[in-house]
C-alpha cells in the first residue's frame, strides 16, 4: 500500500458498508441465525468465481500448507461463534447493552496488539480510543440495561467481542503470505458451515422467506459482507487489528444516519453527542498512529 491516505480512505468506504449491517438484519423478516447462515453463505458464493476462475488464486488454494488450512478454518470458527454469542446475547438483554458491549473490542485488540506483535501506543492513542467508546457509550446509555438476567447476555456480548478481535488478529498473521480470495473464502464457507450447524440444531426453518427478506439476505452479503468485511480482510495486510477495530467504531455512526434516512429514526441530541466524540476519538488515535 504505497499510500496510507488510499488506506484510510478505503477503510472508511467499509465502515460505511458495514453500518449497513443492522439496517438489514432489521429489515430481515427471519432469525437472526438465518441471517447471519445466509450472509456467509451468499458471500461465499460471491467470491467463489474469483477463486475458481483465477489461475494464480486456484493455484495458491492448491500450495496452502496445513497451517494455513489450519489458521483459515479457525478464522471462519472465531466468526461464526461470534455471531452465535452476540445473536444469543439479544436473548438475554437489550440491543443497546449488547452493541455497547462489543464495541469494547478496540481494547481487546490494543492489548492483543501489544502482546502479540509489539505494538506501541503512545497517550494520544490510548486517549483516542477511549474517547471514542465513551462516545459509543453515550449513543446505548438510554437503553442500557444492568439486571440479573442482562448481566448473562452483557458476558456474551463481551467474549463474542474479544472472539472476533481473535479473527481479526488471524488474519493479520495469515493476510502477510496468503491472498485476499483464498482467505476470504476459506473463512467465509467455514463461517457458513458451522453457523448451519448451529442454526439446524436449533431446528430453524431455512426456507420459506419473502422475497423481500431474501434480498436483504444478499444485500447483507453483498455490501456489508464483500464491501466491509472483505475490505477489512484486504487491508490487514499494511493495518494492524487495533486501527481496523479502532475504525469500526464508526460503524455505530453510520448506522445512526442510514437508520435515519431508511428507517425514519430521529436522532437524539444524545446520539448526536456520542457520533461527535466518535469522530473526535478516531481522528486523534489515527493522527497519533499516523505520527508513531
Amino acid at each position: 500500500m504505497k499510500s496510507p491516505l488510499i488506506s484510510y480512505i478505503t477503510l472508511f468506504f467499509g465502515v460505511f458498508a458495514l453500518s449497513t449491517s443492522a439496517i438489514f438484519v432489521k429489515l430481515a423478516d427471519a432469525p437472526a441465525t438465518i441471517t447471519a447462515f445466509y450472509r456467509m453463505f451468499f458471500a461465499t458464493l460471491m467470491l467463489l468465481p474469483f477463486l475458481l476462475f483465477n489461475k494464480k488464486n486456484r493455484k495458491e488454494l492448491c500450495s496452502l500448507s496445513k497451517k494455513q488450512w489450519g489458521l483459515g478454518l479457525l478464522s471462519g470458527g472465531f466468526l461464526a461463534i461470534h455471531y452465535v454469542l452476540w445473536f444469543e446475547s439479544l436473548n438475554y438483554t437489550s440491543v443497546a447493552s449488547s452493541t455497547v458491549i462489543v464495541t469494547l473490542q478496540p481494547l481487546f485488540s490494543m492489548v492483543g496488539g501489544y502482546f502479540l506483535f509489539k505494538e506501541r501506543f503512545n497517550k494520544g492513542s490510548v486517549m483516542g480510543c477511549l474517547v471514542a467508546i465513551v462516545g459509543s457509550i453515550v449513543i446505548g446509555w438510554q437503553d442500557f440495561q444492568i439486571s440479573g438476567q442482562a448481566l448473562f447476555g452483557d458476558i456474551l456480548a463481551f467474549v463474542a467481542a474479544g472472539v472476533i478481535t481473535a479473527y481479526f488478529f488471524i488474519g493479520q498473521h495469515v493476510r502477510k503470505t496468503l491472498s485476499l480470495i483464498p482467505y476470504s473464502v476459506i473463512g467465509y464457507a467455514s463461517s457458513a458451515l458451522f453457523l448451519n450447524i448451529f442454526t439446524f440444531s436449533q431446528q430453524t426453518s431455512f426456507v420459506h422467506y419473502q422475497t423481500q427478506t431474501w434480498l436483504y439476505f444478499i444485500g447483507l452479503a453483498f455490501i456489508a459482507t464483500i464491501l466491509g468485511q472483505t475490505i477489512f480482510n484486504w487491508l490487514l495486510k499494511w493495518l494492524s487489528t487495533s486501527v481496523i477495530s479502532m475504525s469500526i467504531l464508526g460503524e455505530t455512526i453510520g448506522t445512526c444516519i442510514l437508520a435515519y434516512f431508511i428507517l425514519d429514526e430521529v436522532i437524539s441530541l444524545q446520539q448526536g453527542i456520542g457520533i461527535i466524540l466518535i469522530l473526535f476519538g478516531l481522528a486523534l488515535f489515527l493522527l497519533q498512529q499516523r505520527k508513531q
